[in-house]
């Protein structure tokens, strides 16, 4: 999952927004530097992220990619779901434009950022507004760009998004059993049960 599906994911784990971000940056051990809350956010993100990878839907759909782009199938799979969340967000509770403001001011939290990453946090109404531009399918393009400038092989990651409009039907139909999972996961882990889910 990315950063929506995440934010989505601790706020219904009722753990700190920063970790569902943080979770993508920090590195190495949990080791108690952190406030308690923080780190348990932060180790939810990687449970969600071992919990996506072994889910039978994701390890299907990952199988349907090429011999050289399955690398890289997990972060192009990681952004149509978060395309799928963004275009079946329902307007109640809360809209995805409030959602998106509010996960992002919560998000950076300055101090947290420091401690934990040892750099400014970003910007809340530019990531309030990567998050809204996950509806669209300029947001999707724009996103894989931008991930692809971080990796050595930008290409690679480019070749395995290409055609991705075409994968968005199943992912559509399999989306909502996936979250639903992914859910469960996460609640099972904030009551303390880590080994909840798929």
């Amino acid at each position: 999952m990315n950063f929506l599906a995440h934010l989505w994911l601790t706020e219904r784990a009722g753990l700190p927004l920063a970790g569902a971000v943080l979770g993508d940056i920090l590195r190495g051990r949990l080791d108690g530097r952190l406030p308690p809350l923080l780190e348990r956010s932060i180790a939810l993100h990687r449970r969600i992220d071992v919990v996506t990878d072994a889910h039978p839907q994701v390890v299907l759909a990952r199988a349907g990619f090429g011999n050289g782009q399955r690398r890289y199938a997990g972060i192009v799979l990681d952004m149509l779901h978060d395309h799928a969340l963004a275009q079946a967000w329902p307007e109640q509770p809360e809209a995805l434009d409030a959602f998106a403001l509010r996960a992002a001011r919560a998000v950076v939290d300055p101090g947290a950022w420091q401690l934990a990453a040892n750099r400014p946090a970003p910007d809340a109404a530019r990531f309030a507004a990567l998050l809204r531009s996950y509806r669209e399918e300029a947001g999707i393009d724009d996103a894989l760009a931008r991930i692809s400038t971080r990796l050595s092989k930008p290409h690679l990651l480019l070749d395995a998004a290409a055609g991705w409009r075409s994968r968005m039907p199943t992912i559509r139909a399999e989306h909502p059993l996936l979250m639903a999972d992914l859910e469960a996961a996460a609640l099972a882990f904030a009551a303390g049960t880590p080994q909840g889910g798929v």
